[in-house]
């Protein structure tokens, strides 16, 4: 098989969607580009946030929870979202942390000069500086995660032999590899599997992989089943069709279609100013409304 290109978003469980989009607007500097709801479960939103020029690859997106159902950081989860920012940039962020009484620490665990910290849920983050040049400092998109397995190197093995992820380094702590497609999205696996985790507020729920198209995904469902694993249906998400698998660590992998997009529904220059509802939700628009928390813009 032609080897997965780069990763097409990250889905997380975060607490209150006000405070969600304050992190992640406001203090991140992303763009909101969808409120949706979760399409398996209405009475929660679904939000996705993008780097400003919503290009592929940069797509991190969340379902907000009740901070009661706390999660637990542990194997079949990712361990830490790395976002990646341009050549110089890193003095800038370290300020900016610094004006929201962000705490971080400094880290090369991705290979290049970053930082570490979590936001305001506890979900676990980077900011990693490339070697990009740009005007500014915003965040370019999803530089790549941390993969928490409790089989490491049968994780491992899954992305390069399965997926076509290239590996770059292992050492006595970690297994380093990256996609081949321009992002280049790292992966980082510790050798210590850690015990389960458990899904809740501050944890990442899935990582999904692009997908060209409709066939290329029906290739890849073929392909994975012949390798052994369990995938689901094809599920339409409106903005894309996705299929889900559990890899050998436990860890919740998805296969996303790159289209139709995320302007399917409403005008590019609209993009998350309202409430997106697929068909089939659309007659219960009024009941969902009241159940949703209001979110101001």
């Amino acid at each position: 098989m032609e080897p997965v290109k780069h990763i097409h978003h990250i889905t997380a469980i975060a607490g209150p969607p006000q405070e969600n989009l304050h992190f992640y607007r406001d203090v991140l500097g992303l763009k909101l580009i969808k409120q949706t709801v979760n399409f398996d479960d209405v009475n929660t939103y679904h939000f996705y946030f993008s780097n400003k020029g919503m290009d592929d690859g940069t797509i991190l997106t969340f379902f907000p929870w009740d901070t009661r159902n706390r999660g637990v950081k542990g194997s079949g989860q990712v361990g830490r979202i790395a976002f990646s920012v341009p050549n110089g940039s890193l003095e800038h962020w370290k300020k900016h942390l610094e004006t929201h009484d962000v705490a971080f620490e400094e880290s090369n665990m991705f290979g290049n000069r970053g930082i570490i910290f979590e936001d305001n849920h506890t979900l676990r983050l980077a900011i990693v500086e490339t070697d990009a040049e740009n005007n500014d400092s915003d965040i370019l998109g999803l530089y790549g995660v941390e993969l928490l397995s409790s089989q490491p190197e049968a994780t491992r093995d899954t992305l390069r032999n399965q997926l076509g992820l290239e590996e770059l380094e292992a050492t006595l702590e970690f297994f380093h590899l990256e996609t081949v497609g321009e992002q280049r999205h790292h992966i980082i696996i510790p050798k210590e599997a850690p015990a389960r985790g458990r899904d809740g507020v501050g944890t990442v729920h899935h990582v999904a992989w692009s997908m060209e198209d409709d066939l290329k995904q029906q290739e890849w469902r073929e392909y994975l089943q012949d390798e052994g694993f369990h995938v689901t249906d094809v599920k339409d998400r409106n903005y894309f069709k996705a299929m889900y698998m559990r890899e050998k660590g436990h860890v919740l992998f998805e296969y996303a279609t790159d289209g139709p997009g995320f302007a399917v529904d409403e005008p590019l220059d609209a993009l998350g100013q309202k409430l997106m509802l697929p068909e089939q939700y659309e007659s219960q628009r009024e009941e969902i409304e009241k159940t949703l928390p209001k979110v101001e813009l």
